[in-house]
C-alpha cells in the first residue's frame, strides 16, 4: 500500500513538453439544443436564383413521385386495394421520393459540369497561388493507427506545403487517442524521426489518456489548450491526404470570405488495391462530381461537412460548435457520435455560411479495403446518423441543415424500407397464390370480384424506378467523355464504359447484402447495441474465411429463404425477384472475391492511378521503406534512452489530491510491479490497461526500468 501510495504523489517540479508548443486556450462551451443561438453573423443569401434552383429540385422530386405513384397505384387498384397492396404502395412511395430527390440533384450536376458554370464560393484552382497571411493549424487525429504509414502521409502533406512557400504559416499537431500502449510508444519514436527528418520545429503531438468523446473530443481538446494562436485549422483524417496549393488556395478563400466558417473538399479516393476498393474509387471519381457539384448548386451556403479534408474558422467553430452530451443511455444518448453534420449546423445557425468546393482537386482519402470492413465503419456510422433524430428539434437550426440531418438519418432507414417493400411484396403474391380468393364478397353483387394486377404496367414502373437509379451513371459518363483531360485521364472512352457496366452489375449484386447488413444495424440500435470504437483495418482486405462465413452467413440465409417463397408462388416471380436474390445466395463468395486484392486496376482505373498525383506519390515512397521492427513498449524506451527522455518530459501530471476515486488500473499495476523480478516479468504480466497507466506514471515507470531485462530465479 505504501508503494501505490508513493506511486500516486505528484512530482515536485513540472518538466518541459517538448512534442507541444505554448498553450493558447480558446473558449469551446457547449451549446443549448433547446434555445436559438444569438446570429454573431449576418446570413448569405443569394436571392430569387438560389429559391429557382430548390424549386426545380423539389417540385422535380415531387412530381416523379406522383407520377411514380399513380403507376403504382393503377398496378394494385384492380380489384379494390387491399391492406397489404396500400402498404406497399406507401412504401413505394417514400423509396421514390427518395430516389427522385438524389436523381434531381445528379440531374442539376448534370447542367453545372456540362455548362462548366462557376460556383457562388469561385476559388481559383489554376492560376498563380495566392498570397496568404493568416496562420492555420493542420490536425490529424489518429486512433490505434499504424505509425509508419500516419507519419508517411504527414511527412508527404509537410512537405507539399513547404515546397508553397508558406511552411511558416501552418502548424501540424498529431493528436492522438491511441489506446494500445505498443502504439503510443511506436508513434513518440516515429513521431521524432519525423521531426529530426524535416527539420521541424512545427510539428507538435499529444496523446490523451482520456479519450472522451472520440474524435470531436479530441477536436475539442485541442481547441480550448491551442486555438487560440491560429485562424483557421484544417481537419484530416488518418488516411487523408492534401496538397500544399490546395490547402493554401483554401485558406486564400477563407481570408476573402469572412462571413465563411467551413470550406468542405471534395476527397478523391486513392490507394485501392482490392476489388472492393477499387469499385469504391471507380464509382466515386466517376459518379461524386456529378453528385456534389449538384448538392453545391443548390445549397450554396447552406452546405454541410463531412468530418475531414475541410477548412475551418476557429472563430465561429470555437464560439458555436460545441457539442452538448445528449439525454439518455447509448447508443441514443451520450456524446454526439456523428459530429461533423451538428457542428455544420451549429455554425450556419449563428448565421456564418458552410460551402461545399467539388472544384477544388487534391483531396485524397482511402476506403475500407473489403466489404466486412466497410460495413463494420458503416454501423459506426449508422449509430452516428440515427442518434441525429434527438438533435432534429434544435431551435434555430436553418431547415436545410434539418434536411442534411434527415438525409443522414433517411441513408439508413431505407435499408429496412427496401426490405419490408420486398417482403410485403413478395406476402402478397403467396396470399394469392396459398389462400382461396373470397369472389363474391359479403353483401349484394351482381359480378365477382377478380384479384388481378396489371404485369405489364407493373414492369413499366419497375423500370422507370431502375431507370432514375442508373441514368444519373449514364449522366456522368456523358460529363465525363465531355471533358478532353478527363477522358485522357481515364485512359479512353470505351475503358470508362466498360467500367460503368462493369461497376454496375457488381453494385447490384453486392446492393442486397449491404441491405441486410444496414437492416441489421438498425435493429441493433434501436435494440440498444452500442458500436463501440473499432480500430479501422487500412491494410489489404484479404479477411480470414471463417470471419466472412460468420458474418456473411445471415444475407445468404435470407437469400435462401427468398428464393424458397419465390419458387412457391411460379418461377417467373423467382425470375422476377432473381437481382435481389442472387445477390444475397452469393454473399459469402462475393465478400471473399472483393477482398482480394488485384495486381492491376483494369477497366477501374482513375487518373489518381493512371498519373497518381505529387502528394500521393511521395506518402507511398515513404510507407513503402521498410521499418525498423518494434519491440513491445516497455523495450523500446529500455533500449532508447533519449526517446525516454522525451516520453517523461511530455507525460502530463497528476494535481496533487488526498481523496478521490481509486486508478483501479494504476493499483493493480502498482500491485504487480511489486512481484515482478524482471521486465520480462512486467512486461509479460501487465494486461493493456495497467501498461498504459504504467507508460502514463513516470516514478512507476522508472521502477519497472530499472528492472534486469531478464528473468530472474
Amino acid at each position: 500500500m505504501d508503494a501505490l501510495k508513493q506511486s500516486q504523489a505528484p512530482l515536485r517540479s513540472a518538466p518541459a513538453r517538448p512534442f507541444l508548443p505554448q498553450e493558447r486556450p480558446l473558449s469551446m462551451l457547449p451549446c443549448r439544443l433547446d434555445r436559438a443561438a444569438e446570429v454573431r453573423q449576418s446570413p448569405v443569401h443569394s436571392g430569387a436564383t438560389l429559391i429557382v434552383r430548390r424549386l426545380f429540385i423539389f417540385v422535380g422530386t415531387a412530381l416523379l413521385t406522383l407520377a411514380g405513384g399513380y403507376g403504382m397505384y393503377d398496378v394494385v387498384k384492380v380489384g379494390g386495394v387491399t391492406f397489404l397492396e396500400a402498404l406497399l404502395l406507401g412504401l413505394f412511395l417514400v423509396l421514390l421520393a427518395w430516389v427522385a430527390f438524389s436523381f434531381m440533384s445528379a440531374l442539376a450536376g448534370f447542367f453545372v459540369l456540362l455548362t462548366r458554370r462557376q460556383p457562388n464560393l469561385p476559388i481559383d484552382t489554376t492560376g498563380p497561388l495566392p498570397h496568404v497571411t493568416s496562420r492555420t493549424a493542420m490536425l490529424l487525429p489518429t486512433y490505434n493507427e499504424d505509425p509508419h504509414h500516419v507519419m508517411a502521409r504527414l511527412r508527404a502533406m509537410y512537405e507539399s506545403i513547404d515546397a508553397t512557400g508558406y511552411g511558416e504559416k501552418f502548424d501540424w499537431f498529431l493528436l492522438s487517442d491511441t489506446t494500445d500502449p505498443d502504439i503510443w510508444i511506436s508513434e513518440e519514436m516515429a513521431f521524432i524521426e519525423l521531426r529530426r527528418a524535416c527539420g521541424g520545429d512545427r510539428l507538435y503531438y499529444r496523446r490523451r489518456s482520456d479519450n472522451t468523446a472520440r474524435k470531436s473530443g479530441n477536436i475539442a481538446d485541442w481547441v480550448t489548450r491551442f486555438g487560440a494562436a491560429y485562424d483557421h485549422m484544417v481537419v484530416l483524417d488518418a488516411d487523408s491526404l492534401m496538397e500544399g496549393d490546395t490547402i493554401v488556395r483554401l485558406v486564400h478563400a477563407m481570408e476573402r470570405n469572412p462571413s465563411c466558417a467551413l470550406i468542405q473538399t471534395q476527397p478523391v479516393i486513392v490507394n485501392a488495391r482490392t476489388l472492393f476498393s477499387r469499385l469504391q474509387q471507380f464509382a466515386g471519381r466517376v459518379y461524386g462530381p456529378l453528385i456534389t457539384a449538384g448538392n453545391a448548386w443548390w445549397h450554396d451556403g447552406d452546405g454541410n461537412y463531412w468530418g475531414h479534408n475541410a477548412i475551418i474558422r476557429l472563430e465561429a467553430f470555437a464560439a458555436e460548435a460545441g457539442l452538448p452530451e445528449l439525454r439518455g443511455r447509448k447508443p441514443f444518448g451520450g456524446h454526439i457520435l456523428s459530429h461533423d453534420f451538428v457542428e455544420a449546423a451549429l455554425m450556419h445557425r449563428a448565421g456564418w455560411a458552410i460551402y461545399m468546393v467539388p472544384a477544388v482537386r487534391g483531396s485524397f482519402e482511402e476506403v475500407p479495403p473489403s466489404l466486412l470492413d466497410f460495413a463494420g465503419r458503416d454501423r459506426r456510422w449508422c449509430q452516428g446518423n440515427l442518434q441525429h433524430l434527438a438533435v432534429l428539434p434544435t431551435r434555430g437550426l436553418h431547415w436545410v441543415s434539418r434536411l442534411h440531418l434527415l438525409t443522414g438519418i433517411g441513408s439508413y432507414v431505407t435499408a429496412p424500407l427496401w426490405l419490408l417493400f420486398l417482403l410485403v411484396g413478395l406476402l402478397i403474391s403467396l396470399q394469392a397464390h396459398f389462400i382461396r380468393p373470397e369472389y363474391f364478397p359479403k353483401g349484394f353483387s351482381l359480378f365477382p370480384t377478380w384479384p388481378q394486377q396489371d404485369p405489364v404496367l407493373a414492369a413499366w414502373v419497375f423500370a422507370a424506378t431502375m431507370g432514375l437509379l442508373i441514368l444519373p451513371k449514364l449522366l456522368a459518363y456523358l460529363v465525363l467523355i465531355s471533358n478532353r483531360d478527363e477522358r485522357a485521364g481515364f485512359a479512353g472512352s470505351f475503358r470508362v464504359l466498360a467500367g460503368v457496366v462493369c461497376e454496375t452489375f457488381v453494385a447490384a449484386l453486392l446492393a442486397p447484402c449491404m441491405m441486410i447488413l444496414q437492416t441489421k444495424a438498425v435493429m441493433e440500435i434501436l435494440a440498444g447495441r452500442d458500436a463501440g470504437w473499432q480500430v479501422q483495418r487500412r491494410s489489404d482486405g484479404q479477411l480470414a474465411r471463417g470471419e466472412v462465413y460468420r458474418k456473411l452467413a445471415g444475407p445468404a440465409l435470407c437469400g435462401l429463404v427468398l428464393s424458397l417463397c419465390a419458387y412457391a408462388v411460379s418461377l417467373p416471380l423467382l425470375l422476377w425477384m432473381s437481382p435481389v436474390v442472387l445477390g444475397l445466395l452469393l454473399s459469402i463468395p462475393l465478400g471473399i472475391m472483393t477482398s482480394s486484392r488485384l495486381s492491376s486496376p483494369g477497366v477501374f482505373a482513375t487518373p489518381e492511378t493512371n498519373y497518381p498525383p505529387a502528394v500521393v506519390l511521395r506518402a507511398n515512397e515513404l510507407a513503402a521503406s521498410e521499418p525498423a521492427e518494434m519491440a513491445g513498449a516497455l523495450q523500446q524506451l529500455k533500449l532508447d534512452p533519449k526517446l525516454l527522455g522525451e516520453h517523461l518530459d511530455s507525460l502530463s501530471l497528476a494535481s496533487p489530491r488526498r481523496f478521490g476515486p481509486i486508478n483501479v488500473p494504476l493499483a493493480t499495476a502498482t500491485a504487480k510491479v511489486e512481484e515482478c523480478k524482471s521486465l520480462e516479468d512486467a512486461a509479460t504480466w501487465l494486461d493493456k490497461r495497467e501498461l498504459l497507466a504504467v507508460l502514463g506514471h513516470p516514478t512507476l515507470l522508472k521502477t519497472v526500468l530499472e528492472m534486469p531485462p531478464g528473468k530472474q530465479d
